[in-house]
């Protein structure tokens, strides 16, 4: 019974570990502007997006600058990839995906 106890332990403890942020800071992201606005993305929408993607992409993984990727890379690829990962719904996927691929 001993053994079963520390097995659930150790699997609990890797699975809060697997889900911690490794490195990264909000430092190296950037703040949406009136100047980011576009015509498909609007200065609230990025500021959303923004917060969402710090709160849910975050809080796995580092966070990457937008500017690590295309905006075609994070359309097509990152985030059909790591969105179906996270709790967001359609709605604030789009969000994050208009904030990382800065409105375009």
């Amino acid at each position: 019974m001993k053994i079963k106890l520390i097995i659930a332990v150790i699997f609990v403890l890797a699975i809060m570990v697997s889900c911690t942020k490794t490195s990264g800071s909000t430092g190296d992201l950037y703040v949406p502007t009136s100047a980011d606005v576009t015509a498909t993305a609007t200065l609230a929408d990025l500021q959303q997006g923004r917060t969402l993607y710090i709160n849910n992409c975050g809080s796995c993984h580092k966070l990457y600058s937008p500017d690590n990727f295309t905006s075609t890379q994070w359309k097509n690829n990152i985030m059909p990839s790591m969105g179906p990962k996270t709790s967001m719904n359609s709605s604030e996927k789009s969000l994050v995906t208009k904030y990382v691929a800065r409105g375009k």
